[in-house]
């Protein structure tokens, strides 16, 4: 088993060398409009009778990290749908820029619950059902997906790796119908035990049907190779529980 799982890890870190190109041959990129503006998602389709998992990215915009996640749920029969944030060929380089792009999106929820819709809606149109689809994020992703929670409840799960916890003045998660998962660092200076309580309590007293994981020791971005911040167990757990979730939530709806 420890074998196995180094494999997994050695996999993973081998992918993310390699330019998005030549990953990106699973799958294909889709252009869709919101507004005037296009944006490039990333779709691989495995089995249309299987669950969609709508996958935002971390402040990085979409790259090999994300793609190769999607190509390890679709290895596992799921179909799965990269989010774009920022729009076709935005892809931030400097930490500077992947502030400024964030920080837009965070000060203007309306416009993220904007992206959230409209990815969704693209979704639909390639003939996924919401109750068939669950989405998940990393980081500033799983920010997105907390906002998608409180204002797109109709989807059936939201999974949050290492997110932004903190929830905007005057909203709740009264509507949300599917479960949500969360799983954050120990030591997470991002979003700390406070912060991490503060939603627990929230979804608690919104009857939410939620489930949340801390890993002790574990940084922000515990699930990122080739950072001083990776944390192998935290990584490995909190995928194997990430596929039992979206196992027990199909199970719910077929």
């Amino acid at each position: 088993m420890k074998f196995k799982n180094f494999f997994k890890s050695l996999v993973l870190i081998c992918f993310l060398s390699l330019p998005i190109s030549a990953i990106a041959e699973t799958g294909k990129f889709v252009d869709y409009q919101v507004g005037s503006k296009t944006y490039e998602g990333y779709y691989i389709a495995e089995n249309k009778n299987n669950p969609l998992i709508m996958m935002v990215h971390d402040w990085d915009g979409i790259t090999s990290y994300e793609i190769e996640r999607a190509k390890m749920l679709s290895n596992k029969g799921y179909n799965v749908f990269l989010v774009d944030m920022y729009g076709k060929g935005v892809r931030p380089q400097e930490v500077a820029d992947k502030k400024a792009l964030t920080s837009h999106l965070y000060k203007n929820r309306d416009e993220m619950q904007s992206l959230m819709t409209a990815a969704l809606n693209e979704i639909n149109k390639l003939g996924y059902k919401d109750n068939k689809i669950i989405a998940a994020g990393y980081c500033f992703g799983g920010t997105a997906v907390l906002e998608m929670a409180r204002n797109l409840p109709q989807v059936n799960g939201y999974v949050v790796f290492h997110g932004g916890l903190q929830t905007p003045e005057g909203q709740d998660y009264k509507k949300v119908k599917g479960k949500i998962l969360v799983f954050q660092g120990g030591i997470d200076k991002v979003s700390d035990m406070k912060t991490f309580a503060d939603l627990s309590n929230l979804l608690n007293k919104d009857n939410v049907n939620n489930e949340m994981i801390v890993y002790g020791g574990a940084r922000h971005a515990f699930t990122v190779p080739n950072s001083d911040r990776y944390n192998k167990k935290a990584d490995e757990l909190s995928w194997t529980r990430f596929l039992e979730f979206i196992q027990n939530q199909n199970e719910k709806t077929s």
